[in-house]
């Protein structure tokens, strides 16, 4: 464990004591100190006081009960998925839209949690806060270890808590009815704090035990750890000092952790009170108002517009707000920016050039960092952004090209729009797209699980609806779409409207640059796209509408169609491309991974 995390997990510790004495000091005076209700009953509450209105997941012999509870509450929903992998794909995809909330999955044990895991898995990489709550045999059996149905016969019922242990920052096994309560609290809040999926273990029997509510009076506190005051003073001295010094050529590169953890309001602060210029990262994209004056764009290494790579390489001083440094989001590691040029503000600690500070956490330093700053501003706007666009090319045929599908779709987007695109090609070509005020990127760079973005689309849309939000649109790869597509019907149960575009290329196109370009084992089964939502439970013309465009001219006219961009109901459209045509940015960035992991001896 390294410092940051052994100082983080002692924060966590001091966190939980402390509301434990509110919520203790509390019980004395309160007067529904006798009023009771059941461990299920409980978790259901405390999800609904924290603003959840969704629990995905598919229901199972031991978390049948507990459905019940979520089932006759009235003010949060289940939603009932195809598989388990989809719903946890479902809850990483809500939490990610509903800034400040957390994803629920319910599965049962052992068949239907590891079904989650990668879902979960892929939560944890991304710091995402997402509760898997696993439903499991009673405590009785657990004790006695008889060969149960879906154990693996061996008596070791602890196998997939282990399991979870690698996938999540904290385990809760619900085995005491007197310290359910706290130990519900506690895991939930450190899904929040932490913003990392959390496993909870719920048994039959302790399910419909009976525990006091009085707990329930005292909200969870979800607010980060205090800094240490005399540390914190001394790193803001040293962050001004250093801009000093760079005679305020400094730039902001805003990564994702800026909303994974809760900072996307100080992080604007920043940027338009100090008026340096400011970047993203792939996986920071949206982050920042791309429409803002002094946004210069997409930084991600070598694979950066030449104006990015200069200005963001040659500042003086870069100012980097919750980095995640992962191959996809780094231009396969090709940053060129010296440590000793280089801050860095994260969730639980921050570095100055070489020296870190575990524990001085960036929610609390924003915004006195923001207040020490504000005198350089009419410096810092001396300094030129370049402008953030992306012209649609002028092409001599009507093939759609990924060159020009990307600006023109780029023109269809509107405000508060949640775009989700795959891992690959989409994914690349979304990038270089300035994206209209409001608007949230939505994409999986660093676990890259295709066909995630199906499942996650699910979650995006309800998250949308929840915060008011505009359209959902889906790019998805004719590859990806394939592994999860049972979720469009689920998406129609509940009447939801994305737009999904799925890019018809006859395969996995970004392993087909990694590997393998003519080989067939990256080609797939052709489907009858615009059939597929009638299969699924739709009614062509009615509740659902299916186009397939083939050229360039045909896509114009569907894109400025005001009843397809009104989105009144679920709409796939299939767009034909060339099989081995990809994005400036995937091309040069499966060069550079096809160097470092060649298949040589």
């Amino acid at each position: 464990m390294s410092t940051s995390q052994a100082v983080a997990s002692l924060q966590a510790e001091v966190h939980t004591l402390r509301h434990e004495i509110t919520t203790l000091n509390g019980k004395g005076s309160s007067t529904a100190a006798e009023e009771t209700l059941f461990v299920g009953q409980y978790l259901v509450e405390r999800l609904v006081q924290l603003g959840i209105t969704k629990m995905f997941g598919v229901p199972g012999d031991f978390n049948l009960g507990e459905s019940d509870f979520v089932e006759d509450h009235p003010k949060i929903d289940w939603v009932g998925d195809c598989n388990e992998l989809n719903a946890a794909y479902a809850a990483d995809g809500y939490a990610r839209v509903n800034d400040g909330k957390i994803g629920v999955v319910l599965t049962t044990f052992g068949v239907g949690e590891l079904s989650a895991m990668n879902g979960i898995a892929g939560a944890f990489s991304e710091h995402i806060p997402v509760l898997h709550l696993v439903g499991v045999p009673s405590t009785a059996q657990q004790k006695a270890k008889p060969m149960l149905h879906h154990t693996l016969g061996d008596g070791r019922y602890d196998a997939y808590l282990e399991a979870s242990r690698q996938f999540t920052v904290t385990q809760g096994v619900l085995n005491n009815k007197d310290t359910a309560a706290s130990e519900i609290d506690r895991v939930l809040t450190e899904c929040l704090v932490a913003a990392h999926p959390v496993y909870l273990m719920l048994p039959t029997d302790i399910a419909y035990t009976r525990i006091s509510a009085s707990r329930l009076h005292t909200p969870l506190s979800i607010e980060p750890p205090l800094n240490d005051s005399e540390t914190e003073e001394f790193v803001l001295d040293e962050i001004i000092r250093l801009v000093e010094e760079a005679q305020n050529d400094a730039i902001i590169l805003v990564d994702a952790c800026s909303v994974r953890h809760g900072v996307k309001k100080e992080v604007e602060e920043l940027y338009k009170r100090t008026g340096f210029p400011v970047y993203s990262a792939p996986m920071g994209k949206s982050v920042v108002a791309e429409t803002y004056e002094r946004y210069g764009g997409i930084y991600v290494g070598s694979i950066s517009k030449p104006e990015v790579k200069d200005k963001v390489e040659n500042a003086k001083l870069i100012i980097s707000v919750g980095a995640l440094k992962s191959d996809f989001n780094t231009g396969n590691f090709t940053y060129h920016i010296p440590t000793q040029n280089t801050i860095e503000l994260h969730s639980d600690h921050t570095r100055v050039r070489f020296a870190t500070f575990p524990g001085i956490g960036m929610k609390r330093l924003l915004p006195k960092l923001t207040s020490r700053l504000l005198s350089f501003k009419a410096d810092a706007e001396q300094f030129a952004v370049p402008k953030f666009v992306l012209p649609l090319p002028e092409e001599a045929d009507d093939v759609i090209s990924q060159a020009w599908l990307w600006p023109r779709v780029g023109q269809f987007f509107r405000s508060k729009d949640v775009i989700v695109a795959e891992t690959g090609t989409s994914s690349f070509g979304v990038l270089d797209i300035p994206l209209p005020q409001d608007a949230i990127f939505v994409s999986q760079i660093l676990w890259g699980s295709i066909g995630w973005t199906v499942g996650a689309t699910l979650g995006a849309a309800f998250a949308s609806l929840d915060r008011n939000l505009n359209r959902t649109i889906l790019f998805v790869g004719d590859g990806s779409i394939q592994l999860t597509v049972q979720e469009l019907s689920v998406m129609m149960k509940w009447d939801l409207k994305p737009i999904i575009f799925v890019l018809n290329n006859s395969g996995y196109t970004i392993e087909r640059y990694l590997h393998g370009m003519t080989r067939k084992y990256n080609d797939i089964s052709n489907w009858y796209w615009t059939k597929l939502l009638g299969t699924l439970g739709g009614e062509e013309g009615k509740n659902c509408k299916s186009y397939t465009v083939k050229t360039k001219q045909e896509l114009s006219t569907l894109l400025d169609d005001p009843t397809f961009a009104a989105a009144e109901v679920i709409q796939l459209v299939e767009l034909i491309m060339p099989q081995h045509d990809a994005p400036r940015a995937l091309k040069v960035q499966a060069e550079l991974s096809g160097k470092t992991n060649r298949y040589v001896a």
